[in-house]
């Protein structure tokens, strides 16, 4: 029997004022789906920057941020991922975290974040 689970999104903004995330237009904030059933979600991004770094968080109510991966946009490869449940892939103007095989666990306030690393 397959149970349901809720994901929420949240986006946060990059660093610069010029740079900005959030969820893409055809990404409701409020996702759900069930057990063993992938769930994408998306976010979109603007930046000036060639060099940018797109992260993903969760948290647990009355937790800390959790880092789930980063994944590098434009300019930037290389990936950095925490859990091998979670992939991400990115474009110029947007980055998707999936989650493979969610359990009901896994049911938690999900964050994208961007980095520009121009100054790095």
């Amino acid at each position: 029997m397959k149970r349901n689970l809720l994901v929420i999104l949240i986006i946060t903004s990059g660093v610069f004022g010029a740079d900005e995330i959030r969820p893409s237009k055809d990404q409701e904030t409020d996702v759900s789906g069930k057990e063993g059933e992938p769930v994408i979600l998306k976010c979109s991004y603007d930046s000036n920057s060639q060099y940018v770094y797109l992260y993903w968080y969760r948290q647990y109510p009355n937790r800390a941020l959790q880092y789930l991966l980063l994944r590098g946009a434009r300019q930037r490869s290389g990936s950095n991922i925490a859990d091998h449940r979670f992939s991400s892939t990115t474009s110029s103007s947007s980055t998707e975290l999936t989650l493979r095989e969610p359990r009901l666990a896994d049911t938690a306030l999900y964050y994208c974040a961007l980095r520009d690393v121009r100054a790095q």
